[in-house]
């Protein structure tokens, strides 16, 4: 493993702020940002280090911003998990895959996912979902496809998947984008940490990095779940913004992916 500089611990510490502050806010995106900032701002030498040791940032990340949804009680418990029990055998099995693959197919293969992703959200972003929904046992079927379904495709990229969980639970139970955002995060936590643990096994992990990266991302997530909280009353707010970020995201990786490796 090549030592890092002190300032790219102190980048990584920004960086975690970042992902936490969208991780908080959107339920998802943290892995999204993690990666790149990870590759282009930290400087984390190879695609496979850098989703590895972002996969143990966000699943931390994850389940800090949890912590202060669930004291409000946005999260459907009952959803949440039977979708992250599925989704963590899928996440085995995509990460196993994933690490066989050039890490610049993978960030390649990944924005075009995102820009699909985010028509979806586009399209769905007026529907705020049924209110008093609830898992009963005839929707836990779909749940459970939804959940393993995302999973694999969480492993095989390395990230949490948020953008990919937030939408599949909306899918397969109705819930509002608030209610989504909140259970999103106990998947995010469960696929992330799942990853983390296959990529360590290959030496894909720095762990003094992740350290750092998570506690930047602890203030972040407060940060974010409290705007969560506010722009909730707004209208399809959420989802655009949601939207808006895979967007960007995914377009300025599609451009570094045709300048190249990045080394």
């Amino acid at each position: 493993m090549v030592a890092l500089e002190p300032l790219q611990y102190g980048l990584g510490t920004l960086s975690g702020g970042l992902v936490g502050l969208t991780l908080g806010l959107f339920g998802g995106g943290g892995s999204i940002l993690a990666v790149p900032l990870m590759v282009y701002l930290v400087g984390v030498p190879g695609a496979h280090m850098a989703i590895g040791t972002s996969a143990v940032a966000v699943a931390a990340n994850a389940a800090s911003s949890l912590f202060h949804h669930a004291r409000h009680g946005h999260v459907k418990w009952r959803c949440a998990l039977y979708f992250s029990l599925a989704g963590v055998i899928g996440a085995y099995i995509g990460s196993t895959i994933g690490k066989a693959i050039d890490g610049q197919k993978l960030l390649f293969l990944f924005s075009i996912l995102m820009l699909a992703v985010a028509v979806l959200m586009f399209r769905g972003r007026a529907d705020r979902g049924r209110a008093g929904m609830e898992c009963t046992p005839d929707r836990l079927p779909k749940v459970m496809g939804f959940g393993a379904g995302t999973g694999m495709l969480s492993g095989f990229f390395g990230i949490g998947g948020g953008f990919l969980i937030v939408p599949g639970l909306i899918a397969s139970t109705g819930m509002p984008i608030l209610n989504a955002i909140a259970s999103s995060l106990v998947a995010v936590a469960a696929f992330g940490l799942t990853t983390a643990l296959n990529y360590a096994r290959s030496g894909y992990v720095d762990w003094p990095l992740a350290l750092v990266f998570v506690g930047g991302g602890v203030l972040g997530g407060m940060l974010g779940a409290r705007l969560a909280r506010r722009l909730s009353a707004r209208k399809g707010s959420l989802n655009m913004g949601f939207a808006a970020l895979v967007v960007l995201v995914a377009v300025y990786m599609l451009v570094r992916s045709a300048a190249g490796p990045s080394g």
